[in-house]
């Protein structure tokens, strides 16, 4: 399973960014849960949002409402909507699915390479 993360780069305050995740694989059964993650340096990677197979939008980690995720595992897509960026919105984005891939019974998770977002004053 390969994931490609695009959208991330430099934005001033108050920007937005839209970043992109499109998972392929010959093997991929079904994707179960598609995530957007976030890792500040010295510190553990953290979930953003995600989303799950036929629920839609299962967790948001945003009390100022400026993030909104979307997408549809079925087409193995995922986008994170980030409106009005504040400085300590820089870090790096990565995304991560949770699939069944070819005879496996349950699901593995795996990570794109990351993308870097970066807000400047």
């Amino acid at each position: 399973v390969q994931l490609v993360e695009s959208g991330g780069g430099v934005v001033q305050t108050g920007g937005s960014l839209r970043l992109s995740c499109v998972a392929s694989g010959e093997d991929i059964v079904e994707i179960n849960f598609m995530g957007w993650h976030r890792q500040a340096p010295g510190k553990q990677r953290e979930l953003v949002a995600g989303i799950a197979k036929g629920v839609g939008t299962v967790y948001l980690d945003d009390p100022t409402g400026r993030f909104t995720i979307s997408g549809e595992t079925a087409q193995k897509t995922s986008f994170l909507q980030m409106n009005n960026l504040q400085i300590e919105d820089t870090t790096d984005y990565y995304c991560d699915v949770l699939a069944r891939v070819g005879y496996a019974a349950g699901d593995n998770s795996y990570w794109g390479d990351g993308t870097q977002v970066t807000v400047s004053s």
